[in-house]
């Protein structure tokens, strides 16, 4: 059973609502008979006092049961309280032992189908056996008596009874809840047991604590235990009250707030300054809160300001989405947010390792600074230490780029490339002011602020093609980013807020070192990643290219296989490089024919051999040098070094009649053209030595040509070859066709160290040379390289010039000089009347001297 809300003193005559009992009606109740077996009604939540009515609703089938046969006969029932209201079908033990004997008053039969009953408490029983459990209990009961106070407590009790009529009075005038009339209604009650039972039946306490009011005998007790709830209650009562008028005045001052800020709206509207940011100034600032941790106080600060700008601002006006896109800039980079470093050397070695194959230096360097990050952490408790500013500096194609990305995993930190080639502009690096809409920060902020964290491995690549011009020097810019001793504190011309750089990793690529400013470079570490070698190209396309290329033409491992001759055949048939990028496009060459087959069903599995390369990829496209050398006097074979790798090219030395002038042909660059005068010269200086006739210098033209007229050629290393080929002209012994030189002159005959030297060499193997003459100081570079790599090829070091020509020249002279280089009198004579030339040296026209050489040499 429920008790229905209660009401007792929501009518607005408080008498028809409250039946106030008199002392002798309430004793003659307590007195009236019982029969000795009555149907028990459970009721849950409440409990029912003697004298007090009750409504309730009636929902359990017993409950109806028992109610309707009840108002059918004397309408008298016991009413006893659950132990637990949880409990929907009751069992005796979930019943308390004592409850009230009632009288069904009234019956409502309700729309739904419930029933609706009010009930008034007669007297207390104590329940005793359960004579019927279906369809409703019956139980034995026994009246308990009621005991009139003693003539010593009648006092206490009626100062009791005061007290609750009091505190009653005024939990009535303290609730917003209870009609003023209920207080009228409590003072006119003059039975003290009755306002007892009442007082007790409208307390807001628990069940059980109703109970044991209902379970106490003397009604002195009861009174006490009733002044006690009620003073409690009274305590709750005025907390409540505190805290309504700190929320009235917390409201109070919320709606004068409100107020003045319609006020000022209005002011605004109708200066046409709008309404502000309002809602995006409270999203700005709530993100700042959830931020507030991750950022130094000049930044908080620099928001704070910024957002106060911001709420003031009309939407409308252009300035607002400035300052709204410098906040959200700012709360978006990361500004002490770093990922934790994986300092595990032995995974980062095996990481480096499956990625790229070889690079012995590189990766010892990057295994060196987690070595150093790992024992910095270990010793200071730090996590995260000044990074290194890293240079990768080599030929296109072997891997400056991709081997960023591995450093990246190896180190579990994020990765960020920024292209630098071709940016003039150093707003690119620094950002533009804040004196326009459109402005924003620099690249290296927004690729920051793209990777998340402060501590990536941030790739600049091509920092050699950085341009200047009217707006900017970008290089320059760089110089702050790229300095360890100043970049914790980068400015940013947006931002205009100190940025710390120091932990981010820096790497730069570049393909010529000379084209980086020199003050650039100097910041940072210069690691070198020259060509490939044969072996080397040849594991890493059978490691890393045919895999690749297999997955992405649509073929697993079961479909295609290339044979190692074959993958030989297309490093030094079909490419020409120091990397393997050309490599990998051919390899997909094949890859895409194995496809066509596979899929039009002609084959399950193709193996390609060297015989079936052509098939593919057509003729072949490079041969060894070997064959195209003639055996004529006056051609050398020199070494250089190109974009994509080492290359041999030839200096060929041709003698006319005519009076001492020399030519240049071949687009060559200013200082390979002062190589070959002073090739010259020293010939000269030395011709009695060599055994050459002075009638060729004088009566002779000399017209030095290197082939390939359409690529630019520059550098000095050629000196060597050009005085093996002057030489070899004016004596006329034949350079050996299976060496190959390089290395620069000076006019004393010293031999001077030149670089590239590995991919010269690497070059020279793969022409089919036998040896090669280097300069002595360059023996260093040729320790570096592995000793597979030059095997089979013998290595000389000179440090004089005529220790090269020995180990150069044919000991054969094909014809004499004296009668090669002879001249008639009337051809001196005529060459005599002659006008001299005033420039003994020719340089043939169209040559652009700006260009950058393709091949330095």
């Amino acid at each position: 059973m429920n008790p229905i809300s209660p009401s007792l003193f929501a009518a607005s005559d408080p008498e028809q609502s409250i039946p106030l009992l008199t002392p002798d009606e309430e004793r003659e109740m307590h007195t009236s008979e019982l029969p000795d077996d009555l149907p028990i009604l459970a009721l849950r939540n409440t409990v029912l006092y003697p004298g007090v009515v009750l409504p309730i609703t009636v929902g359990r089938d017993a409950s109806l049961k028992l109610v309707k046969d009840a108002y059918g006969d004397d309408r008298t029932i016991g009413v006893v309280a659950q132990k637990s209201a949880e409990t929907e079908d009751p069992d005796p033990a979930d019943l308390y032992e004592v409850g009230t004997a009632a009288t069904i008053l009234k019956l409502i039969k309700m729309p739904d189908g419930s029933v609706s009953i009010v009930i008034q408490g007669k007297r207390r029983f104590d329940l005793g056996e359960i004579t019927q459990t279906d369809p409703y209990f019956r139980a034995k009961v026994s009246p308990i008596e009621e005991e009139d106070p003693a003539e010593d407590d009648e006092a206490e009790l009626s100062a009791r009874v005061r007290s609750i009529k009091e505190l009653a009075v005024q939990i009535v005038n303290m609730s917003p809840n209870l009609p003023s009339e209920a207080a009228y209604a409590i003072r006119n009650i003059e039975s003290p047991g009755f306002l007892v039972h009442f007082i007790a039946s409208n307390l807001q306490i628990d069940v059980e604590k109703k109970q044991e009011l209902l379970e106490t005998l003397p009604l002195l007790e009861r009174a006490a235990l009733v002044l006690e709830h009620l003073e409690q209650e009274i305590r709750v009562l005025e907390i409540s009250e505190e805290i309504r008028s700190k929320v009235k005045t917390d409201v109070d001052q919320q709606q004068r707030e409100f107020f003045l800020r319609q006020q000022l709206k209005a002011i605004q509207d109708e200066l046409g300054d709008g309404e502000g940011g309002g809602v995006e100034a409270a999203e700005l600032r709530q993100r700042l809160d959830e931020k507030r941790d991750d950022l130094p106080e000049t930044v908080i600060e620099a928001v704070e300001k910024e957002l106060t700008k911001l709420g003031r601002t009309n939407p409308a006006s252009p300035e607002y989405s400035v300052v709204r896109n410098y906040v959200e800039t700012i709360l978006d980079l990361p500004w002490q947010h770093v990922s934790e470093d994986s300092l595990d050397i032995a995974k980062a070695r095996e990481v480096l390792d499956e990625d790229h194959y070889g690079l012995d230096d590189v990766k010892k360097r990057i295994l060196e600074y987690l070595a150093v990050l790992k024992l910095k952490g270990e010793r200071d408790g730090e996590s995260v230490s000044r990074a290194p500013i890293l240079c990768f500096y080599g030929p296109p194609g072997v891997g400056k780029t991709s081997l960023g990305k591995s450093i990246a995993r190896s180190l579990g930190r994020e990765f960020v490339r920024m292209s630098l080639g071709g940016v003039r502009d150093e707003a690119e690096i620094r950002g533009h002011r804040r004196t326009y809409i459109g402005s924003m920060p620099g690249r290296i902020l927004q690729s920051l602020k793209k990777a998340g964290t402060s501590n990536p491995v941030f790739m600049l690549d091509e920092v050699d093609k950085l341009g200047s011009d009217f707006r900017g020097d970008p290089s320059s810019a760089l110089l702050e980013v790229l300095d360890p001793e100043q970049n914790d504190a980068f400015n940013d011309h947006y931002m205009e807020l100190d940025y710390d750089l120091s932990k981010v990793m820096f790497i730069a690529t570049a393909n010529y070192l000379e084209n980086i400013p020199a003050p650039l470079r100097d910041r940072m570490e210069i690691i070198e990643i020259t060509g490939y070698t044969l072996g080397e190209k040849r594991q890493i396309a059978k490691q890393y290219l045919v895999p690749r290329q297999t997955e992405r033409n649509g073929l697993n491992d079961d479909q295609l296989t290339i044979e190692t001759d074959a993958l030989d055949l297309l490093i030094e048939g079909y490419t020409r490089e120091s990397g393997v990028r050309q490599l990998e496009r051919t390899i997909g060459g094949v890859a895409r024919g194995v496809a066509v087959k596979v899929a039009s069903g002609e084959s399950e599995h193709e193996t390609v051999e060297v015989d079936d390369v052509k098939e593919y990829l057509g003729a072949r496209k490079f041969f060894n040098e070997t064959a195209e050398r003639t055996e004529v006097p006056g051609v050398a074979t020199g070494l250089a070094w190109t974009p994509v790798g080492g290359d041999i090219l030839f200096i060929e030395a041709s003698a006319s009649r005519g009076n001492g002038k020399m030519t240049l042909t071949g687009k060559l660059g200013d200082v390979m053209r002062e190589s070959a005068q002073a090739a010259q010269s020293w010939v000269r200086a030395h011709a009695d030595d060599l055994g050459i006739p002075p009638e060729a210098f004088r009566y002779w033209d000399l017209h030095v040509h290197v082939p390939a007229g359409a690529i630019p050629k520059d550098g000095p290393s050629a000196g060597v070859a050009m005085v093996a080929a002057l030489t070899s002209i004016y004596t006329q012994r034949r350079v050996r066709h299976d060496v190959a030189m390089t290395g620069e002159i000076t006019l004393r005959g010293l031999v001077l160290p030149v670089g590239g030297i590995k991919e010269k060499v690497l070059a020279a193997r793969r022409a089919g040379i036998e040896t090669v003459v280097l300069p002595e100081k360059n023996q260093k570079d040729v320790d570096e390289i592995k000793d597979v790599a030059v095997e089979g090829l013998e290595v000389k070091y000179v440090s004089r010039i005529t220790d090269a020509l020995d180990l150069i020249l044919e000991p054969e002279v094909m014809e004499d000089p004296e009668t090669r280089f002879a001249v008639s009198e009337q051809d001196k004579a005529l060459a005599s009347g002659a006008a001299p030339s005033p420039d003994p040296i020719v340089i043939a026209s169209g040559e652009e001297e700006d260009e950058e050489p393709a091949m330095a040499l």
